[in-house]
């Protein structure tokens, strides 16, 4: 009857379907007695008029029934809410990283992933960390949902029990590409997990480029994407060398993105403003990246040049 593929999603789907049941009942129920209402009382020729007075009989009712109702609600909302906060002192521990835009799972000892990958049958805490802006984790076939917030200490815990890959979704509006925030839940039995743990843990983890995550840090990507794709500003794909037209005092000019150019941009970044984009929707960075810290920045722009 229920499809979940975790621990908890009975729990979930039991109370949503007695809501929806409800719902649905009342929703009829109330439709076809409006609907007979203005048939039954609508006015006819010779028809003498009718005085009602109260009931005390049907307001107790209407008052005990929907309250026996939003009761009944609330233990199935709180069956399947109570054990997603009771996690087992033998889960796995895995941190769930949230930033614009895209998920990342730390395993420990430097080991991350872009997607999760679990055994089956094994619990699992997520401890979620944001390292931006508010987010969401979402896995619809688990059932499980917990906001991601920059500060906040949350976690969220469930045990896989089909094998399979599943959606990871983003449920906080966190910026342009909010939709794009995509990763997968890859369930595997516990001889293929254990396989693909030990050949994970042996290659050599390549810790991410300083000019990388300078920029990350600080928040560039959320407007420059480093892929080619046309985000609130330009990408920093190909940036490096290229001839830029530009709008400086009014005028259009063309200039090379060297570092001169990319130190002026971070720390002036209305002085010449790319053709086509607008002025304004950026800060300046001159109280924030230093001088080294902007030639790492360019350092690192220059791996992103398509032409080498």
């Amino acid at each position: 009857m229920f499809s979940g593929a975790s621990n908890l999603a009975e729990g979930v789907d039991k109370a949503f379907l007695f809501i929806f049941t409800i719902a649905a009942i009342f929703i009829i129920g109330i439709t076809a007695f409006m609907i007979w209402t203005v048939i039954h009382f609508s006015r006819k020729k010779g028809k003498a008029p009718m005085q009602f007075t109260g009931n005390v009989i049907a307001e107790i009712i209407w008052t005990g029934v929907p309250l026996v109702i939003v009761m009944v609600m609330f233990y199935f909302g709180w069956h399947g809410f109570a054990p997603m906060r009771n996690v087992p002192a033998d889960a796995m521990k895995i941190t769930a990283i949230g930033r614009m835009w895209q998920w990342e799972f730390d395993y420990g000892n430097g080991m991350k992933s872009k997607d999760l990958v679990l055994p089956v049958n094994k619990a699992v805490r997520l401890d979620l960390k944001s390292e931006d802006v508010n987010h969401s984790l979402f896995i619809p076939a688990f059932r499980v949902k917990e906001d991601v917030i920059p500060g906040y200490s949350n976690y969220m815990w469930f045990i896989p029990t089909i094998v399979g890959d599943y959606e990871i979704l983003c449920t906080e509006y966190c910026g342009l590409l909010h939709s794009s925030m995509l990763a997968k839940a890859r369930i595997k039995e516990q001889a293929d997990y254990d396989k693909w743990f030990a050949d994970f843990k042996s290659e050599a983890v390549k810790p991410e480029p300083d000019g990388y995550l300078l920029i990350r840090n600080t928040g560039c990507i959320a407007c420059h994407s480093i892929d080619g794709t046309k985000l609130v500003g330009p990408s920093f794909t190909g940036l490096y060398g290229s001839s830029r037209v530009v709008v400086k005092n009014g005028s259009e000019v063309t200039v090379i993105a060297d570092e001169n150019y990319i130190k002026n941009s971070i720390l002036n970044p209305d002085l010449e403003i790319v053709t086509g984009f607008n002025k304004g929707l950026m800060k300046s960075y001159q109280e924030i990246l230093k001088e080294a810290d902007i030639k790492t920045i360019a350092d690192y722009l220059k791996t992103l040049n398509e032409g080498k």
